[in-house]
């Protein structure tokens, strides 16, 4: 077997008699050792070098996600990307809608991931071009989009200006409740901002937090595939493969699929996103409907004890049905259990006793009754 680093020079010491610790002069054992540090480095280097290659995968995709997420956090471009989102969103839909060229199928599409009902016939579908389709979607879904930001700003700006009455001195920023119909965000938003930008502020953080929660989501999942990812290639070189070729070409083709699921999360909830809407007349008319608590009297005895709920049982059925109540039953003394190898002391029937013996040995005599356990 062939022998390299510090296990190659320690068997080459051993071979000469060289003891541990001793100044090594001989200028072979010097070129041998600088050899194999050499190899040694060699070695890592290239470890490292791999290594490299597969984080440069990895780093290329933080910048495209990082980019958008920081966007988001500063909020200068939040708006402008939001546009580019609808409008990716809506030629992906046009361009699947012409290859299957189902209109049913485009029209649920769009309902699910821009929340409007897009109506085109089949034969629309099939004759015009897909980039003037595309134009057409998106003006659709960034009409809705306004619209309904506005309806929200009508709503909450009343409530933001009756709490700055209120509590203005107190409060600065208010959180306010974001739902799509199935999942709900809490967003903050400050309360003086709000009410001099008439609620275009809420709008702005409203889009700032769905954004950075979404991304997160999706990033963390797909950080856990690509870990996934990394591991299933190395499978690749007992095909004589290499892995790291497999695992960029994995890596770009799974990286597509997380920014198309991006943007579709990202529109479906922007577009849906609204104020949790309550009925206050209904909580009112439950309110007022509910039944009034009978008021209940019951004495001492009725009561019962809690640590005997039968005799609780049977005192209630005895007051119900005009009976007496029954005498409470002693609670059954528990005898002392013993281990097999614990010392006893027992006595038989006829008079005798053994004492300081193991309970195995008289366990079957006691069971019979032939003898009971006595005190030392």
């Amino acid at each position: 077997m062939r022998l390299f680093g510090s296990d190659r020079i320690a068997k080459l010491m051993d071979r000469m008699g060289l003891e541990e610790g001793e100044v090594i002069q001989h200028s072979m054992i010097t070129k041998s050792i600088e050899r194999a540090q050499k190899k040694v480095e060699e070695n890592n280097f290239g470890t490292r070098k791999r290594l490299l290659e597969y984080d440069n995968v990895m780093n290329s995709q933080r910048e495209v996600v990082y980019k958008r997420r920081r966007n988001a956090l500063k909020g200068d471009r939040l708006e402008l990307d939001i546009l580019n989102l609808l409008y990716d969103v809506s030629e992906n839909l046009i361009e699947l809608g012409k290859s299957m060229e189902d209109v049913e199928n485009l029209r649920m599409n769009a309902f699910t991931s821009l929340g409007i009902d897009y109506s085109i016939s089949t034969q629309e579908l099939k004759s015009k071009d897909a980039s003037v389709l595309t134009q057409e979607l998106y003006a659709l879904a960034f009409d809705f989009y306004q619209k309904k930001n506005a309806q929200i700003a009508t709503s909450a700006l009343p409530v933001f200006k009756k709490v700055q009455e209120e509590r203005g001195a107190t409060v600065k920023d208010i959180m306010v409740p974001i739902t799509d119909g199935i999942k709900q965000i809490g967003v903050v938003s400050n309360l003086e901002k709000t009410i001099q930008s008439e609620a275009k502020e809420l709008i702005r953080s409203i889009e700032k937090n769905v954004t950075l929660a979404i991304i997160d989501q999706n990033w963390k999942e797909h950080l856990r595939d690509m870990d996934d990812l990394k591991q299933s290639v190395q499978n690749a070189v007992y095909e004589q493969k290499d892995p790291l070729l497999i695992y960029k070409f994995e890596a770009f083709e799974l990286f597509k699929r997380f920014i198309g699921k991006l943007n579709e999360d990202m529109t479906s909830f922007l577009t849906r996103a609204d104020l949790p809407k309550q009925d206050p007349a209904q909580v009112q008319q439950a309110q007022t409907q509910r039944a009034p608590e009978p008021k209940v009297q019951a004495s001492k005895a009725e009561v019962g004890n809690t640590l005997n709920p039968s005799a609780s049982l049977a005192s209630a059925a005895a007051v119900a049905a005009g009976r007496p109540t029954p005498a409470p039953v002693a609670p059954r003394k528990v005898e002392k259990t013993y281990g097999r190898n614990d010392k006893v002391s027992v006595q038989y029937q006829d008079g005798s006793t053994k004492k300081d013996v193991k309970f195995k040995s008289v366990e079957q005599d006691i069971e019979q009754g032939r003898c009971v356990v006595i005190e030392n």
